[in-house]
């Protein structure tokens, strides 16, 4: 019983694993209609590698839920969800960060040849995640609450880019395809990550409202978010959660 939350750790990683084989697949097509829009063809791979993104998380949750229900959390695990959190939240969404650079220069003039200096910043997310989960295994003050945003939040809001632009209800792709943009996502994620900012622990004590109303406030905000507006309810809601960590710290005494 007590290897059930290591199980859907090793399931994280695996999908984790998954991902990164997806997203790396190329065969993303750009079409040009009467010569006046540009749109982007997504294939299967790239939005197969987010949807085993949103599996990871899926399994980061049982492990941890797990964990307390069977009351047998440990070292081994605590150091094993990291590992395997690095890859899925950190490495996969560079990876499809990577991408989404490579496709936005491939729309412009020449962008075939782009120097590959200019997908490097892409790393930085992987990079930001591994100082982050080091930091937080360090730190035993963060069993209630989060300082820095956590790696699962970032790799759940990148893995929603490419549903985006595949379900273009809004028509931001010509917006979230420019390269400045996906840079100015790049480094505000990494910074949120290895910041001290205080956030909220996405984590229900019961299933009453009143010791849990935040979370079922970020959850019932995210349901409608989701009914009115598809994938433009994950930035709504990682906005939102940032948000209202800092309205609850504010008015703690």
């Amino acid at each position: 019983m007590k290897q059930i939350p290591n199980f859907f750790t090793l399931l994280n990683l695996a999908l984790g694993c998954m991902a990164i084989v997806w997203i790396l697949q190329t065969g993303e097509g750009i079409v040009n209609y009467a010569g006046e829009e540009w749109k982007i063809y997504l294939p299967e791979p790239i939005w197969l590698g987010c949807a085993c993104i949103f599996g990871a998380a899926a399994a980061d949750f049982l492990d941890g839920f797990a964990a307390r229900l069977l009351k047998v959390s440990s070292p081994m695990g605590r150091e094993l969800d990291s590992l395997a959190d690095i890859v899925s939240f950190g490495v996969a969404p560079g990876m499809v960060v990577y991408q989404l650079l490579r496709i936005s220069y491939a729309r412009q003039p020449a962008g075939i040849d782009v120097p590959i200096a200019w997908l490097l910043p892409a790393f930085l997310l992987p990079l930001a995640a591994a100082w982050r989960l080091a930091r937080f295994n360090l730190d035993t003050g963060q069993a209630t609450g989060f300082r820095g945003m956590p790696t699962p939040a970032v790799g759940l809001l990148v893995a929603s880019l490419p549903f985006l632009l595949l379900y273009d209800t809004f028509s931001l792709q010509p917006w979230l395809l420019r390269p400045l943009v996906i840079y100015g996502l790049v480094g505000l994620l990494s910074w949120l990550m290895v910041s001290q900012i205080p956030l909220m622990a996405f984590k229900f004590r019961d299933a009453s409202w009143r010791g849990n109303w935040p979370q079922w406030l970020l959850l019932a905000t995210g349901a409608l978010a989701l009914f009115f507006l598809g994938w433009l309810a994950a930035p709504l809601v990682f906005a939102a959660y940032i948000a209202l960590s800092l309205a609850i710290k504010r008015k703690a005494p």
